[in-house]
C-alpha cells in the first residue's frame, strides 16, 4: 500500500525505518568520506543535522582516540534511533537535540575543528544563514563539509513493463517539483540563486573544494540490496502521492512496482540496481595570524 504525506511533514519513525534499511548499503560511502574530511589534528567535530547517527559513527571511526563527536539535530525521534545505534562509542559520540531555528547556537558552546552538514542545510529556511552560523563554529583553520548535490539516485531500467517507459525520469522529475515547493513553503524561506561553493565563501570560508562520491551496486542485487530500492522508491512515492505531481497512470504502475504480491514487484526483479553521486564541498576558516 502507497502511504501518504502531508504538508511537507516528515513521518520520522517510517524516515528511521528507511534509513536503517539502507545503512549497510552507504556504510562505505560513510566510510570513505570520513577518511577524506578529517585530519590526525582534529579534536571536535560536529555532524550538524545528524540523523540516524551512521555518519556521526564513521567520523568517530576515523578520528584518533582523543577526538569527540557531537551529533546535533532537530528530531527526537531520529536521535533516539542514533543514540541507541551509538552506544558502544563511549564518551567519543553525544547528541543534542537542537535545530538551524532552535537553540542550535549554544548547542555547541566551543571551536569546532570539523562540521559536517549532510543534506541538512536545504531544510532551513535561509540556507545562507544557516551555513554561516555552521561556519561561525569553525576555529581558525577549521572546516566545513558540506554534501548537498550531485545527481538523483537511480535504481530501475529505463522500461519496467509496467505503465509508459521513463516512468523513474517522472518520479525524478516530479520531486525536483516537489522539492521546490517545499522551499518555498518553508518558514522564512529565502531563495539562495547561486551554489554550494559559492554560498560557503559567502559564509566567509575560502579553499573551497568539491568532490563526488559513487555508490554503486551493479544487478542482480542481493535480497538486502533490493529492500534498499524497495525502501527508496517506496518513500519517493509516498511523498509524492497526494501532491499532483505524478498522473493517475504512473501512480497505478508504482503501486503495482511496490506492491510484494504483483507480480511487477521491484523486490522480486534482477535488472533493479543503485545508482548514487553525492557531491561533498570542504571549505576553511581563514587562519588568523
Amino acid at each position: 500500500m502507497i502511504g501518504r504525506m502531508s504538508n511537507y511533514v516528515i513521518d520520522w519513525d517510517q524516515q528511521a525505518a528507511t534509513l536503517q534499511t539502507e545503512a549497510s548499503v552507504e556504510a562505505a560511502w560513510h566510510a570513505a568520506v570520513a577518511r577524506e574530511i578529517v585530519r590526525d589534528t582534529d579534536r571536535l567535530v560536529v555532524d550538524a543535522g545528524c540523523g540516524d547517527g551512521r555518519m556521526t559513527r564513521a567520523l568517530a571511526a576515523a578520528l584518533p582516540p582523543a577526538a569527540r563527536v557531537v551529533g546535533v539535530d532537530g528530531s527526537a525521534e531520529m536521535l533516539a534511533v542514533a543514540a541507541r545505534e551509538s552506544s558502544d562509542a563511549g564518551g567519543r559520540v553525544a547528541f543534542v537535540h537542537a535545530s538551524f531555528e532552535r537553540g542550535f547556537a549554544d548547542a555547541v558552546n566551543e571551536s569546532v575543528d570539523l562540521v559536517w552538514a549532510s543534506m541538512s542545510v536545504h531544510h532551513a529556511g535561509d540556507q545562507q544563514a544557516a551555513l554561516d552560523r555552521l561556519a561561525e563554529l569553525l576555529a581558525p583553520g577549521g572546516r566545513l563539509a558540506l554534501a548537498e548535490g550531485g545527481l538523483p539516485s537511480l535504481y530501475l531500467p529505463w522500461d519496467v513493463g509496467a505503465g509508459e517507459p521513463g516512468l523513474e525520469s517522472r518520479l525524478v522529475a516530479a520531486g525536483e517539483r516537489w522539492f521546490q515547493r517545499m522551499r518555498a513553503e518553508l518558514p522564512g524561506s529565502v531563495r539562495m540563486p547561486y551554489g554550494w561553493p559559492a554560498a560557503l565563501q559567502r559564509a566567509g570560508l575560502g579553499d573551497v573544494r568539491t568532490r563526488t562520491f559513487l555508490v554503486e551496486l551493479s544487478a542482480p542485487l542481493t535480497s538486502e540490496g533490493r529492500e534498499v530500492v524497495d525502501h527508496a522508491l517506496r518513500s519517493q512515492v509516498d511523498r509524492l502521492a497526494d501532491t499532483g505531481l505524478l498522473d493517475a497512470a504512473d501512480l497505478e504502475a508504482w503501486r503495482r512496482l511496490l506492491d510484494p504480491g504483483d507480480p511487477a514487484w521491484v523486490g522480486a526483479r534482477e535488472d533493479t540496481y543503485v545508482l548514487r553521486a553525492r557531491s561533498v564541498h570542504v571549505a576553511q576558516r581563514r587562519s588568523t595570524t
